[in-house]
């Protein structure tokens, strides 16, 4: 039984800093950083982190092609917020696919979304049923290290199933070696890196057409029959090399998104898959690689079927919708690369109650509310007595999901007293288009903006807060302007 790719989509945080500011910040001590400060990188804000963005990723693939029926979550990244408690269970939960769906974290390796990808396509090519495959990378590097210019905040879902799809897999590879291009100790939080022309040389040059020349010769296809060619390195001409090594056409490697987002780590092969089925025919074929103590290689031929699948905004609609970002020392502040005086108001015990998580699992993590049976209001949170009040109807309250409801602004505020990691904190009152309000936390809201009443408000997934003292972080969904770019600043 063949398998394909069903539906597709990714996120990019809409922040982007400026490398100019990096390298500039940090010429006094490493004056050769200024070759790296072009373009920009995507930076993730305050309350986003790979699952949260494995969510938008996922959400908009899922947009066109329904929920229903998906047997299995995999969920890829080597930057995930626990180590010890399922992570993919966390994204299910907020899809509201909890239940019967097989889930699995993947990690260990920068080819851990392609590693994953493939198992994906192994299980619905033997009737498995539909496959989510999630990857979201918020990686910390250090300040004034090029990892630190060159990588950059994003996310991409998969959606693999039995028969052609929008793209049919015809063949894959797997070569695995113990090749260490760059490491993450237990507990360490930077990656240590190896020498670049080692990594290019010894491991892209070798290693990669390995894989390759396998999978092409599993789908039966001569390199120059290809027409993108993903390979995620931010290495100047790194993919042009390793092409012309194997023989692939020139003009089929694909933007490797150094200049508009940086280089994703785990997710960045799948975030260049997807940019690339946003563009190709059908016919098209699509050469994907994943590097990382060997290599993953994949290739898919684009359907006819293409045509009418689309994400709701893919990677290149999160592109587009961007906000440049100067502001340095903010980053460095909300991704604790420095040490900041919070204040005392930050000093309160955040413990969450885990029986009081796992009771309103679906309240908290899936935003769901519910219906009134008798009458139809709805409402959020749920209770016992329907909030209509020429109804008050006790024990009426049916499940109802409030995430993809749009929304509009009824009131908001910015607190500057109140605790936020980075303040103001944005708060207020929401209507939901079809029914029911609820006060919750605003985000991706830029200081000194102005809300008008009736502004289109979308739901997104987000970090709630942080238990530093316990390493616990509560998820909770927040509210978002719609609008594609709060400065004007598009891409």
């Amino acid at each position: 039984m063949s398998a394909g790719i069903l539906a597709f989509g990714g996120y990019v945080p809409r922040l982007r800093l400026q490398r100019r500011v990096i390298a500039e910040a940090n010429a006094w001590f490493n004056p050769a950083l200024m070759g790296l400060g072009k373009g920009e990188r995507a930076i993730a804000n305050w309350d986003e982190d790979a699952v949260t963005m494995a969510v938008e990723a996922a959400r908009d693939c899922l947009a066109s092609s329904g929920r229903e029926g998906i047997s299995h979550l995999f969920l890829a990244s080597t930057t995930f917020p626990f180590q010890d408690r399922q992570n993919a269970g966390i994204v299910a939960e907020a899809l509201r696919l909890a239940g019967a769906v097989g889930t699995l974290d993947v990690a260990g390796s920068q080819r851990a979304g392609t590693s994953a990808l493939i198992t994906a396509c192994e299980i619905a090519g033997g009737r498995g049923g539909p496959v989510l495959v999630a990857s979201g990378e918020k990686r910390r590097t250090k300040a004034a290290s090029p990892l630190e210019l060159t990588t950059g905040d994003a996310a991409a879902a998969i959606l693999v199933g039995a028969g052609e799809g929008v793209a049919k897999l015809l063949g894959h590879a797997t070569y695995s070696t113990d090749f260490v291009d760059h490491y993450r100790g237990q507990d360490e939080p930077f990656d240590y890196v190896w020498e670049e022309r080692w990594v290019r040389d010894e491991g892209f040059m070798k290693i990669v057409p390995e894989a390759v020349d396998r999978a092409l010769a599993a789908a039966r296809l001569d390199a120059g029959a290809v027409d993108h060619f993903c390979f995620p390195s931010p290495m100047r001409r790194a993919g042009a090399g390793v092409a012309a090594r194997i023989g692939l056409p020139e003009r089929s490697v694909r933007d490797n998104l150094q200049g508009t987002c940086g280089e994703a780590g785990a997710a960045h092969p799948l975030v260049m898959l997807a940019h690339a089925l946003e563009a190709a025919s059908a016919g098209e074929k699509i050469l994907v690689a994943g590097f990382g103590q060997g290599c993953d290689a994949l290739v898919f031929e684009a359907t006819a079927a293409l045509a009418d699948e689309k994400p709701e905004r893919g990677i290149s609609g999160y592109l587009r919708r961007r906000r440049a970002d100067t502001d340095y020392h903010r980053y460095l502040g909300v991704n604790g690369l420095v040490a900041i005086e919070h204040g005392l108001r930050s000093e309160v015990d955040r413990q969450t109650g885990l029986t009081t998580l796992y009771r309103n699992r679906e309240m908290v993590l899936g935003l769901v509310g519910g219906k009134c049976s008798k009458c139809g209001t709805l409402q959020f949170p749920k209770s016992n007595v329907c909030v209509n009040p020429n109804c008050h109807a006790p024990d009426t309250q049916e499940d109802h999901p409030f995430s993809e409801m749009p929304a509009t602004m009824r009131s908001y505020t910015a607190d500057r007293l109140t605790y936020s990691v980075a303040p103001p904190a944005y708060y207020g009152m929401v209507q939901f288009e079809e029914g029911g309000r609820a006060m919750i936390d605003f985000t991706d809201v830029d200081p000194g903006t102005e809300l008008g009443v009736g502004e289109p408000m979308r739901m997104v997934f987000r970090v709630k807060d942080y238990d530093t003292r316990r390493g616990f972080r509560r998820y909770f969904w927040k509210a978002a302007p719609c609008r594609e770019s709060m400065d004007g600043d598009a891409a």
